[in-house]
């Protein structure tokens, strides 16, 4: 198996873990998702589904490229996210806007919301800062994210020397 192959099966196996400890956090230790969480929560997902997709199109340089690009382009707008959010949390209480009405009440008249409904679950606050190991839970997204677009664009290069 090429260094590619086992990177991206790397990539979807991390954010399977990801989202798997995200939904951890809400539904066991019950902690509560903000609007931004949940949005960070769907572009980890976005890219392990995006990694299954590429691993399904391996083959010449052109698709490679189409992979990486399809795996970059959630691991950017995530730690996009994760940094406003960040920003949110450093702001004086009471000084950071609202984050917008929850997931739940902006798409319930969507069709087969009762099905996906539990991926989009969260009414928290943006501006409060949830802890793992002492670090705010933005920081674990913008090192998740970061490590995704290092390991893709690493293979990605390593495959254009063989």
């Amino acid at each position: 198996m090429a260094l590619f192959q086992k990177i991206t099966w790397l990539i979807a196996a991390l954010s399977a873990m990801a989202t798997a400890s995200s939904f951890a956090s809400q539904y066991l230790l019950g902690m509560n998702p903000c609007v931004l969480c949940i949005l960070q929560r769907l572009m980890v997902m976005s890219v392990g589904i995006a990694a299954l997709v590429v691993l399904m199109l391996a083959g010449s340089i052109k698709k490679r490229l189409l992979g990486v690009a399809l795996i970059s382009v959630p691991a950017v707008y995530g730690i996009g996210v994760a940094v406003y959010q960040l920003w949110l949390q450093s702001l004086p209480p009471g000084a950071a806007p609202a984050c917008g009405a929850p997931w739940t009440f902006r798409l319930r008249d969507w069709p087969l919301f009762e099905i996906w409904e539990p991926v989009v679950r969260g009414f928290g606050d943006c501006a409060v800062a949830d802890y793992f190991l002492g670090v705010p839970l933005p920081v674990w997204s913008v090192l998740y994210f970061s490590t995704v677009l290092l390991l893709v664009w690493y293979a990605f290069i390593r495959s254009l020397r063989r």
